[in-house]
């Protein structure tokens, strides 16, 4: 497959590609929402999406691409959950086997979710063991084509669709558009768009506060990684370091916010009480960011992408039922 660096153009295409596919989720308002902020607030409901999570687009865009030999032969991937199940649909599609290589610590929502696409799991220790080591390993034994989670541009282009629609669907500017991040192929697919169409909107990175490495690669000016931190409720957004592609794209990011976990709980029950949605916390980071007051929303349009919501039931009762503390 030839290799090339994302862009806008690329999304375009991506748009193409996945058409009649991906859902087109919808943008939401909620009018209990704009009370609270003050302002007008549109989300972008990608848990709403093929196997939970905006990552199927990008998993689409770049293995229905695959010619008819590299399919016979598979495709191996590595993820905490939702580009695991992104991949595992996608592969259950057009025809090939996946392996997925997936933390232990995985919530088990999001490893039966990727068994019942027809995937196969291999667990591993995140703590001791590199995914990337492992997925290449596999990838050389069974000649299978490896589908990284963020640095692929046609996964970059494909998660750039998620904007695109974004656009298409605001019925005003947007003043601000935030946004969580790991890796970074979700916010890189954004700001490509966003740089084209809407350069007058800030976009914001939403992080964890213990998996803030974006934020700490914004202020040195380059990319940083940073020490593991204690375990975070955002399991999708545990990277320790940006992406080799997507940090290029991100470094014109307006600026990073963090959120604590307590915090991103209090969104996800928000989400539930009063846009009857179910979110996973770390598709709950943007939303976290407005309701706590990290970010302005008062007389402002703010867009926000609730990115996923694979949630670990016992987890999200807990936080439903305010039994979890952060």
């Amino acid at each position: 497959m030839t290799t090339h660096l994302p862009s806008y153009e690329g999304v375009l295409d991506a748009a193409r590609q996945i058409d009649g596919v991906a859902v087109r989720t919808p943008l939401i308002e909620s009018p209990a929402l704009n009370a609270v902020v003050g302002g007008r607030v549109l989300m972008k409901a990608e848990n709403l999406q093929i196997a939970g999570a905006f990552k199927f687009r990008g998993a689409y865009n770049r293995i229905s691409r695959l010619n008819a030999e590299e399919k016979r032969r598979g495709v191996v991937a590595f993820s905490s959950g939702n580009h695991a199940q992104g991949v595992a649909a996608v592969a259950a599609l057009v025809g090939t086997p996946a392996i997925i290589v997936m933390p232990s610590d995985s919530p088990k929502v999001k490893v039966e979710g990727v068994i019942g696409f027809g995937g196969e799991v291999r667990l591993y220790d995140r703590w001791t063991e590199s995914r990337e080591e492992i997925g290449a390993a596999i990838a050389s034994e069974r000649g299978c084509v490896l589908v990284p989670p963020f640095d692929d541009p046609f996964i970059i282009e494909g998660q750039g669709t998620t904007a695109l629609e974004m656009m298409d669907q605001a019925d005003a500017p947007m003043d601000q558009l935030l946004c969580g991040a790991s890796g970074g192929g979700l916010m890189a697919g954004i700001n490509l768009v966003m740089a084209e169409r809407s350069p007058e909107t800030r976009v914001l990175v939403v992080e964890p506060d213990a998996y803030d490495d974006t934020a700490r690669s914004l202020a040195a000016g380059e990319r940083v990684g940073r020490p593991a931190g204690p375990p975070s409720i955002c399991d999708a957004l545990m990277a320790p370091m940006p992406g080799v592609l997507t940090w290029p794209i991100n470094r014109r990011l307006a600026g990073a916010l963090t959120v604590s976990d307590a915090e991103v709980a209090e969104a996800v029950r928000f989400a539930f009480r009063h846009l009857k949605l179910v979110v996973e916390p770390g598709g709950a980071v943007s939303l976290a960011a407005l309701l706590a007051g990290k970010v302005e929303g008062a007389g402002r349009t703010t867009g926000l992408i609730l990115s996923g919501g694979n949630v670990d039931p016992g987890l999200y009762a807990a936080i439903i039922e305010e039994r979890f503390e952060g």
